[in-house]
């Protein structure tokens, strides 16, 4: 059975200011989603990835994870799992439109 990625998933693990002032998070790749011939979706996470080490604030247990669109959406399913965590160039998803991507 085959399948495709159909998003990275990042954290925000830190907040800085550029040049300008203008406030933006650093982000970390910590996997992806993956949806199989059929339909069904599945996601993989890095097995070093650890939610306690994302930073929280106003002391909330959460962890949001973040789902960003490849941009090179015409790789195979083994570059997929092979891929490193850079991602640079990559699609914002529509809900995080004042924030880059560094990575």
């Amino acid at each position: 059975m085959a399948t495709k990625k159909i998003y990275d998933l990042a954290v925000a693990t830190r907040r800085y200011s550029d040049r300008d002032g203008k406030e933006k998070s650093s982000y970390e790749n910590v996997g992806s989603v993956l949806e199989m011939d059929d339909g069904g979706r599945m996601i993989l996470l890095k097995r070093s990835f650890n939610p306690a080490g994302v930073p929280f604030k106003d002391g909330s247990d959460q962890v949001i994870i973040s789902m960003f669109v490849p941009k090179d959406k015409e790789q195979s399913p083994a570059q997929e799992q092979h891929s490193t965590a850079k991602a640079d160039g990559y699609q914002k998803s529509a809900s995080f439109d004042d924030e880059q991507i560094p990575f």
